[in-house]
């Protein structure tokens, strides 16, 4: 793993909603809003840029967790902003925290944690997994 970022930088995403991000459940669509939900896969996404460059070719990110405050909905053809702030590497685990707008709008904040890892390591886990 490798740091090539300071404290408090920061990386973009940009994303647009499309109804494919709606609240939608097995029973159907709840409300035809940005998702709680895929707002949080696209949070986690906005910290994972940072992860995409610490990782070496032999190492993976996984996330660890993931905190939505959910301040306002975005619609179908906004586009949202996510602005994701590096807060802190503690040893292989990459924590940031984001905000999320449209405009000058809060759609939602939160924070974002993954961990780099050697990929044979994630792979003898899942396997383990696989077969229990």
């Amino acid at each position: 793993m490798k740091n090539p970022f300071s404290i408090g930088a920061q990386k973009e995403y940009r994303h647009i909603v499309t109804p494919a991000d709606f609240a939608r459940f097995d029973t159907g669509e709840v409300h035809a809003v940005y998702a709680t939900f895929s707002l949080a896969r696209d949070a986690e996404w906005s910290g994972r840029l940072f992860v995409l460059e610490m990782k070496e070719e032999t190492e993976e990110g996984i996330g660890t967790g993931i905190t939505v405050v959910h301040h306002s909905p975005a619609v179908a053809g906004d586009e949202v902003v996510f602005t994701a702030t590096l807060t802190a590497v503690n040893g292989n685990e990459v924590v940031t925290e984001y905000i999320a707008q449209v405009g000058n709008r809060i759609i939602a904040t939160g924070e974002q944690k993954q961990k780099i890892v050697l990929k044979e390591k994630l792979n003898q886990l899942f396997e383990q997994l696989r077969q229990a």
